[in-house]
């Protein structure tokens, strides 16, 4: 590789940390060509951009980088492989995926996270994946603050439906039930009558005892 095919390269990396705010290292190893492509086919399918570097030139672009990558200096031995995706948890939950998919028996075939510059946040050690695959992206916490708002109104809409359904229950009864409705009606009146007639009972005796 010549030098200007280098700097290409480098300058191609700098940009790529740049621009994506989650950057994975890992280091895959002893995979054969069968294992390889279903772990493609699974960065694909999840957005997740895979890259095999030189940790030489990955240095390069990292002091170039306006980002500090500085805790990742130690990490760049053995091979590396990046994983890039603009949602957070993405390229953690296909390593994980991986991983249980295959279950490797031969020492020498792994996939392990080195680390993770994830959100502004660094992570250090493969101890870290069940950390980053729990983590919730921009998009599923949009969506948690926006079930929260909905709650209280279909909550409300419910309370409304139920009244209106109470009111058109009511409504119904006393429309199926007429001669309930004639006899409360009836029995308002007989009051009203036993309450004039008492007063009437009341003047009478008031006169006479004058």
């Amino acid at each position: 590789m010549n030098k200007e095919n280098k700097i290409k390269i480098v300058d191609h990396l700098k940009n790529s940390l740049t621009e994506n705010k989650n950057i994975y290292f890992t280091e895959v190893s002893g995979l054969d060509a069968q294992q390889i492509s279903k772990l493609r086919r699974m960065c694909f399918d999840k957005g997740v951009v895979l890259s095999v570097v030189k940790n030489t030139l990955l240095r390069k672009a990292m002091d170039a980088c306006d980002k500090d990558f500085s805790e990742f200096n130690d990490l760049l031995k053995g091979n590396t492989t990046l994983m890039m995706s603009q949602v957070s948890n993405a390229p953690a939950k296909v390593i994980k995926n991986f991983l249980e998919k295959e279950k490797f028996s031969e020492s020498y075939k792994k996939i392990i996270l080195k680390g993770g510059h994830v959100e502004e946040s660094i992570y250090l050690g493969h101890d870290q994946l069940d950390v980053l695959s729990a983590l919730k992206s921009k998009e599923e916490l949009i969506g948690d603050v926006i079930t929260l708002l909905q709650s209280p109104i279909k909550n409300l809409i419910s309370s409304l439906g139920s009244a209106k359904q109470n009111i058109s229950g009511i409504l119904t009864s006393l429309e199926n039930n007429p001669v309930e409705l004639k006899k409360t009606n009836e029995d308002v009146v007989n009051t009203s009558d036993l309450d004039n007639k008492d007063d009437s009972v009341d003047k009478n005796t008031s006169t006479s005892e004058e």
